[in-house]
């Protein structure tokens, strides 16, 4: 890798973790090229993505961010997973890590928040974005429907009523 290679990496590196809501760092001890591939697919099915990246330009790209910290994970070889969903990158990495001893996860970060192993794992357990936004809109609607049931109920059993009157009023 050439030195402007080196620069586009740590500016990449840099971009990622200046906008990604999220950041995990993953330590890979010999997963094969298709496995990775399968990391990959799987990562960007659920709208996250994955690099891999030397840990001396990884260092660099985290100099005066607010994640800073993250180069402390940053020994051996080292991927990290980011996504703009907080959850997406979490979720896959440690239902792949359950699944393959090959790779650990080290830790992470949300936002400016770092997170240790037990947090990127409860991050991996939380709903995601477009789950929360479908409950937000069933929640919306919920009222909307009771008001509907509500205004029609009256006029139910009024016609129940009369139907009843209706029944007895030809039966005498």
């Amino acid at each position: 890798m050439d030195r402007v290679q080196k620069k586009e990496t740590v500016a990449f590196l840099k971009d990622v973790f200046a906008k990604a809501n999220s950041v995990v760092v993953v330590r890979n001890s010999g997963l094969d090229v298709s496995e990775i591939t399968s990391l990959r697919r799987q990562m960007r099915e659920a709208g996250a993505s994955l690099k891999v990246a030397k840990n001396r330009l990884a260092r660099l790209a985290l100099e005066g961010t607010d994640i800073e910290s993250l180069g402390e994970y940053l020994t051996g070889p080292s991927v990290f997973g980011y996504s703009d969903d907080p959850v997406a990158a979490a979720r896959i990495l440690v239902k792949f890590a359950k699944k393959n001893e090959k790779i650990e996860i080290l830790g992470g970060a949300m936002g400016a928040t770092m997170l240790d192993l037990s947090g990127v794992k409860a991050l991996a357990e939380l709903p995601s974005l477009d789950e929360l936004r479908g409950k937000l809109v069933g929640l919306l609607q919920a009222p909307a429907g009771q008001l509907v049931s509500i205004t029609q109920a009256p006029a139910g059993q009024l016609a129940r009523v009369f139907g009843a009157y209706g029944s007895q009023g030809g039966a005498a």
